[in-house]
């Protein structure tokens, strides 16, 4: 049997007016490789290089602020030497002929104390994640109780993420990624689960909309909206998620971010990371009848099912995560019908900057007499 090889998959697309070589996004996935100070180093500039086969690259979710911090040795984009080392890594990227966006991130009640010197956690609203526990500093630790933010601190966060961008931009990347999903803080403001506030950014959608929509309204109007995209996971579970009004909310975020003219909305559609099974999930057509812009799905997609989605018009890209960790050339195993490699998930996070389960996955021409 002929293995199966995409083709409008692998067709160019302008995003914005940015060239992709394809419609193929290489995921943001969370590594871990970052070195002191969270400045992302050599080997971080050479994985992404190795990828940059992808339409767009996609960063690992980075920090806007060290209070935004949660993950051992994960990136920051808040000083001078992060903002250095991602401009090196930027400029690898580019030299090997790839676009890349930056993934801005603060992981609210998925932090613990022990990232922040003993300081509480911030969240929307006094909910914890009811979970195995968190990665810290000093180890597997339980959850703990967020501290709710006052209203009074948020246009702080909405300036963090401003500065992320325009440091990202200055970096010279092509663009930045609001993370609002998978249960860190944005998305947090956004689900009825975890917002319980009384005030202007609680109670309705409306308001529960109210701190994404101006993060959104203040990059577009220091980068450009062409430059900023949203990604948003309506069906996830991930980090104790999931809210009985999950439709009504989601479909009404993408409804609103359709007007900003954004580089492209970003949706896990997919049910590979669980589903709440809170109603019938969310689907990339369905977003497609609210947000006209670019769309991208994501979440347990391969060759055969991302190119049905490009095929029928429900998305224009599809990001593609696991895969491309033992498979610096996907793009190239895709269109040739190539095996792709497996990756040992013991050595997906962290690490330091050493290469090993890394920046050492061959290419398919250099690793042909293991892949077959």
């Amino acid at each position: 049997m002929s293995p199966f090889v995409p083709k409008r998959l692998l067709e160019g697309f302008s995003l914005r007016g940015l060239p992709l070589s394809n419609r193929v996004a290489m995921a943001p996935m969370t590594r871990g490789r970052a070195g002191e100070g969270r400045v992302p180093g050599e080997k971080v500039g050479e994985y992404y290089a190795q990828r940059a086969g992808a339409g767009l690259v996609i960063t690992e979710a980075t920090s806007v602020s060290e209070q935004g911090n949660g993950w051992v040795d994960a990136p920051g984009i808040y000083t001078g030497a992060q903002e250095a080392g991602w401009k090196k890594v930027v400029e690898k990227v580019h030299g090997a002929g790839g676009k890349i966006f930056l993934q801005l991130w603060h992981t609210g009640r998925a932090s613990h104390s022990s990232f922040h010197g003993g300081k509480a956690i911030v969240a929307p609203s006094a909910v914890k994640i009811e979970g195995e526990g968190v990665h810290t500093p000093e180890g597997k630790q339980a959850h703990e109780v967020p501290r709710a933010l006052e209203v009074k601190e948020l246009p702080g966060i909405v300036a963090d993420y401003v500065q992320a961008a325009e440091r990202a931009v200055r970096a010279g990347f092509d663009g930045v990624e609001v993370h609002s999903a998978n249960g860190y803080l944005l998305d947090t403001f956004l689900q009825s689960k975890t917002n319980l506030r009384d005030d202007e950014y609680g109670g309705s959608v409306e308001n529960r909309f109210r701190l994404l929509r101006e993060i959104v309204t203040a990059i577009s109007g220091k980068i450009g909206a062409e430059k900023v995209a949203v990604r948003l996971s309506p069906n996830g579970v991930f980090n104790d998620m999931g809210s009985p009004d999950f439709r009504e909310t989601f479909l009404y975020a993408a409804g609103e971010l359709n007007g900003f003219g954004l580089a492209y909305l970003h949706v896990m559609d997919g049910l590979a990371f669980g589903f709440h099974k809170l109603g019938e999930p969310v689907t990339l057509a369905e977003t497609r009848k609210v947000f006209d812009g670019p769309l991208m799905g994501n979440c347990g997609y391969d060759a055969e099912s991302a190119e049905k989605a490009v095929a029928s018009g429900d998305a224009d890209l599809i990001a593609i995560g696991r895969p491309y960790i033992a498979n610096p050339d996907l793009v190239e195993r895709y269109r040739n019908g190539w095996e792709l490699a497996d990756s040992d998930m013991s050595a997906w996070y962290g690490g330091g900057e050493d290469g090993a389960g890394y920046t050492d996955f061959p290419a398919h021409a250099e690793g042909a007499t293991a892949q077959g």
